[in-house]
């Protein structure tokens, strides 16, 4: 497998679910092409503007705890090998793998078409949740500022946001999240898998390091923010060693409630994941395989509902018994952020306070 520097999937395999057509390389040249042709060149990130015509999706899992997301983003620079929303490229008839991370589509009017949507009449207010799919504040939010004007739009009509990201980037707009929280609008969940910054730089190679999504915490702890850790993806004999740590260190730093997931699987994520272990981690590849199977009935991936968001088995236990008893040593008190939906003004009410 190849080692491509700064991105997370060694592969670019097009997805067949959707029977399009697939190309694929061919020629004995294959082998030894970068002592034919030299180094390969590093893959630029391209974006392409989507002319969305609605912004907040809806959904009714009863997996999950909220029923509409904006994702402003589709792909995600990050190139964390082992994000679930990856398939969700083979959409747009391009590759869960590498393009995934480089061929970025962004929503320009979604600030536009999310004011639109709350001003509807028959709009009920209940808590947005963002980075649900791609992280709101990845790389190229720097340059098109959409979650930062989502923000701005949603305390401007005092509407609930929730936001989950690996990104210190969040940061950015503490001026905002402050105001919101003051207001009880906002909660924020920022994703730490593991302390290691260079097993993170294989993983989830342009996210925040470790060390910045800690300071993070605080940061955002210090503002007022309801800020919570994601102890997320745990990974079987790879991030599993660092749960107790990065609990003591979120707690330390501010953190009001902790959770975890079990790495997630799904369709074209699994091969890439494979063939991410056997590039990074070849010594233990089959181990990991086979203890994330052990917690989803022998496969790979469970997508059933309440399953898959609920490994099961002995492995699946003993990770529950020490995030409970990790998260009480950390002193975390796991309050839950009840987000207040009465003061939401839409745009035709605005003028009566």
């Amino acid at each position: 497998m190849t080692k491509l520097t700064g991105r997370g999937a060694t592969l670019n395999t097009a997805s067949t679910r959707f029977d399009l057509p697939t190309r694929e390389v061919d020629g004995d040249w294959l082998d030894d092409r970068e002592a034919i042709d030299g180094p390969l060149p590093r893959l630029k990130t391209t974006v392409t503007e989507l002319a969305a015509k609605t912004i907040i999706s809806r959904n009714t899992s009863p997996d999950v705890p909220f029923d509409r997301s904006i994702n402003s983003y589709n792909g995600c620079e990050h190139g964390c090998i082992y994000c679930f929303a990856r398939p969700s490229h083979a959409y747009h008839d391009l590759s869960p793998g590498i393009d995934f991370e480089t061929r970025l589509f962004a929503k320009p009017d979604a600030a536009r078409l999310l004011r639109r949507e709350l001003a509807a009449r028959t709009y009920t207010p209940a808590p947005i949740a963002m980075g649900t799919n791609t992280d709101p504040y990845q790389p190229i939010e720097r340059q098109y500022r959409l979650t930062r004007q989502i923000l701005e739009v949603c305390a401007e009509m005092r509407h609930p946001v929730t936001i989950t990201t690996k990104s210190a980037r969040v940061c950015e707009d503490i001026d905002l999240l402050r105001q919101m929280a003051r207001d009880n609008l906002v909660a924020v969940q920022i994703s730490v898998t593991s302390l290691d910054a260079r097993l993170s730089a294989t993983l989830e190679p342009r996210a925040s390091t470790p060390a910045k999504r800690l300071a993070a915490i605080a940061q955002l702890a210090d503002a007022g923010v309801h800020v919570g850790v994601n102890v997320s993806p745990v990974i079987p004999a790879i991030t599993d060693s660092d749960l107790e740590a990065i609990l003591m260190r979120a707690g330390a730093a501010g953190a009001v409630s902790a959770s975890w997931i079990l790495i997630r699987l799904p369709h074209e994520v699994a091969p890439l994941f494979r063939a991410w272990l056997q590039t990074h981690f070849p010594d233990r590849a089959d181990k990991v395989m086979a203890t994330i199977q052990a917690m989803r009935g022998g496969k790979d991936y469970d997508p059933a509902f309440f399953a898959r968001m609920k490994p099961q088995g002995v492995w699946a236990d003993l990770i529950r018994t020490r995030f409970r008893l990790a998260r009480k040593r950390a002193g975390i008190p796991q309050k839950r952020a009840v987000l207040d939906c009465s003061g939401f003004r839409p745009p035709g009410q605005l003028s009566l306070f």
